[in-house]
């Protein structure tokens, strides 16, 4: 059993163990640096003025005008920038046009914006959080969660909280959902996310903490489906191992599903990796254990008492 007890979780163990709950603020405005040249546009060649975006596509500014080299927006106070001096792939806050993207204790974590009508990313240290290649990583994230059978009702454990798109498509069906995340900085983008704004919803809960050791502190049988969505087994190879995947299938509730992403066999030398993931969970006792390549994980069941 999983208790809320304020701004805490509280898991198994004598005494109780308290686990840190993260308060998640959306913060903004932002702007993409493809919206930025779209206000650019927008001033058209005589310099008039026009209508733009801000907040990734999902809001628009007041006004937009251009005043020689630079081209100024009403986003509630007026935010004049250089076109020249911005990338089309970075995301901004506003007023002050600083990129969202910072260095860690566990790297280089950059919010990345992928173009007009598709959601983020997130880059940490260079590599990919998401799908990106002919796939919108909301759209992906849908994906998961459908072959994962989340319903209405379920309590949800989401391993790798990111932007939070697996939890936020969990909630959307009307699950409960606790999402862990090892990285502050990493929610600190994502509060700066138009597109993760959901994780503010009361039905998640997102722990702070290594998920080794989270995981470890959740009664038996307390999850109806888990959704498992590591970094490469390079970066984070624990969430790849035995113990791990015992953990995961002692929290699951008998009958309960899990999705484990694990990338492309045949990439990245990720044969061998999707073998060892398939192997292993066998191995702690789940059944029906298979690879999906529509949503490059693997998919696997607790058997039914």
């Amino acid at each position: 059993m999983i208790l809320i007890a304020g701004p805490q979780v509280v898991g198994r163990g004598e005494p109780e163990a308290v686990l840190e709950v993260y308060g998640f603020r959306p913060r903004g405005p932002v702007v993409a640096g493809w919206e930025v040249l779209g206000w650019a546009s927008a001033c058209g060649p005589g310099g008039g003025r026009g209508e733009a975006t801000i907040n990734l596509g999902r809001g628009r500014v007041r006004e937009v005008w251009c005043e020689g080299a630079t081209v100024c927006a009403d986003v509630g106070r007026v935010v004049c920038v250089d076109p020249s001096g911005v990338r089309p792939d970075r995301v901004y806050t506003l007023p002050d046009m600083r990129p969202v993207e910072a260095f860690g204790e566990r790297g280089y974590v950059k919010l990345r914006a992928l173009g007009p009508g598709r959601s983020s990313t997130l880059e940490i240290n260079g590599i990919h959080m998401h799908r990106i290649e002919g796939v919108d990583p909301l759209e992906d994230a849908e994906a998961k969660v459908e072959l994962a059978r989340v319903r209405r009702g379920h309590l949800v454990l989401d391993v790798c909280t990111g932007l939070g798109y697996t939890a936020i498509a969990a909630r959307r069906r009307g699950a409960r959902v606790v999402t862990v995340e090892v990285d502050e900085l990493v929610l600190w983008a994502a509060e700066r996310n138009p597109f993760s704004s959901g994780l503010a919803d009361p039905g998640v809960t997102i722990v702070l903490g290594d998920a080794v050791e989270v995981v470890q502190l959740f009664e038996d049988a307390t999850f109806d489906r888990v959704i498992h969505d590591p970094p490469r087994y390079s970066v984070a190879g624990e969430l790849y191992s035995r113990s791990f995947y015992a953990e995961l299938f002692r929290v699951l509730k008998p009958g309960g599903v899990l999705y484990h992403y694990t990338g492309e066999p045949g990439r990245h030398s990720n044969v061998d990796v999707v073998r060892g993931v398939v192997r292993r969970l066998r191995e702690v006792g789940f059944e029906s254990v298979r690879f999906v390549p529509e949503v490059l994980g693997v998919v696997a069941r607790k058997p039914r008492l």
